[in-house]
């Protein structure tokens, strides 16, 4: 497997695979053809039917200003559904091209050649040959992750922590109406003040960790910072409840940092073995993947065993098989913001029956991933961000 560090990327929304991969790729063809004259980028896939919600010809244009950016809608049998080709020209005449996929969580896979992501750092190819080593060490995940990591991990981890707590924080002071047409208002800071007065603990810790997802969830659809966990549009389901841990029950940010790792540790296992990729195997595989990285976060903070962090990521998992992708008009906002929240909310309650009920388990959390990604590959092309059905189709509003 690769370095977790690739699960965590920080750049604008609202989506990995639709703006922070398409921007890296038009940024390192740039650099490859600095003599063209004109470039040509056409989307296919997924790009080319949500690539306008998602302001896809946005970003690459961040990197290639001039570029003509063409949505194929017609060209089928794509070897990766979030499939570019870049064509560099020059007095009219074609000097150079690649096509490049945008896998998932803002990586970019160019045909033919290998990529930095795609140095080797742990033999291990999936949670349980990482979880006998671990055993055969004698060490926890987050040890086993720092030896095998090279030393600027930790520091890493500290920097996308901190863009994380900066999205909250924007998230929850910030009003208004989102981009895109659909009149959909920010609701974050609503939500974090509006305590009812007989209010229970445990409405108020559900109530601040969703305002927290929310903020975050509406920070990436505003296009703003964010980091991807391991996708933009699941991006607020981790920080929010980490956030929550850190600022109102008091773990040490030292402890958070090694929370993160295991949790890119889960995340790293999915993509490896499946996909986090919603235009490949639809919504599980990025709201999915979230809840178990944020599931298995929780429990190694809780100082659970190795046995109860794989179960709570089994659980969230396993609870998300079968979650489509259909973000009306192509926007991360419906229902990808209000999702981030319930999976916050539906990764606790996994650790909780995690605590008590993992000798009882009898799926493995390697099995729940393989399940995963063949449920993707089943699901019919509608349902994998292409908004061509479910609540895209069903929903319409006053700017459809």
């Amino acid at each position: 497997m690769k370095s977790i560090k690739s699960v965590y990327k920080i750049g604008n929304g609202p989506s990995s695979s639709h703006t922070v991969g398409p921007y890296h790729a038009a940024h390192i063809f740039a650099r490859r053809y600095p003599d063209a004259d004109a470039y040509r980028v056409t989307l296919y896939g997924s790009l080319a039917f949500t690539g306008e919600g998602h302001a896809t010809g946005k970003a690459i244009k961040s990197g290639l200003p001039t570029a003509e950016v063409v949505f194929d809608r017609e060209t089928t049998d794509l070897p990766h559904p979030n499939t570019m080709l870049f064509t560099a020209l020059k007095d009219g005449r074609e000097i150079g091209r690649n096509r490049i996929f945008s896998v998932g969580g803002g990586s970019i896979r160019i045909e033919g050649e290998e990529s930095d992501e795609d140095v080797e750092v742990y033999p291990q190819r999936n949670f349980t040959e990482v979880i006998n080593l671990c055993r055969a060490r004698s060490l926890n995940l987050a040890q086993l992750i720092y030896r095998m990591e090279d030393l600027s991990l930790r520091p890493y981890l500290a920097e996308v922590w901190k863009a994380m707590k900066d999205s909250i924080r924007r998230g929850l002071s910030a009003e208004g109406i989102l981009p895109g047409g659909l009149g959909v208002a920010r609701k974050a800071k609503l939500l974090y003040e509006k305590r009812c007065y007989n209010e229970s603990a445990d409405v108020t810790m559900n109530r601040v960790i969703a305002s927290y997802a929310y903020a975050v969830s509406e920070e990436n659809a505003d296009e703003n910072v964010v980091v991807t966990a391991p996708t933009c549009g699941s991006c607020g389901v981790l920080p929010s409840v980490m956030y929550y841990m850190e600022s109102e029950r008091g773990f040490p940010e030292e402890e958070i940092l090694d929370a993160l790792a295991v949790a890119a540790m889960v995340g790293n296992v999915i993509r490896t073995n499946a996909s986090i990729s919603g235009a490949e195997c639809g919504c599980q595989a990025e709201i999915g993947s979230a809840c178990s990285m944020t599931a298995a976060a929780l429990a190694s903070l809780y100082g659970m065993n190795i046995d109860q962090i794989e179960y709570a990521a089994e659980i969230a998992m396993e609870h998300n098989l079968g979650l489509t992708c259909d973000p009306v008009k192509g926007l991360v906002q419906i229902p990808c913001i209000e999702r981030n929240a319930v999976a916050a909310m539906r990764a606790i309650s996994a650790v909780n029956l995690s605590r008590f009920l993992y000798s009882t388990r009898k799926i493995s959390f390697d099995e729940v991933v393989a399940t995963m990604y063949r449920t993707g590959k089943d699901m019919d092309e509608k349902y994998r961000e292409t908004s061509h059905g479910g609540l895209s189709q069903i929903y319409y509003g006053n700017a459809l």
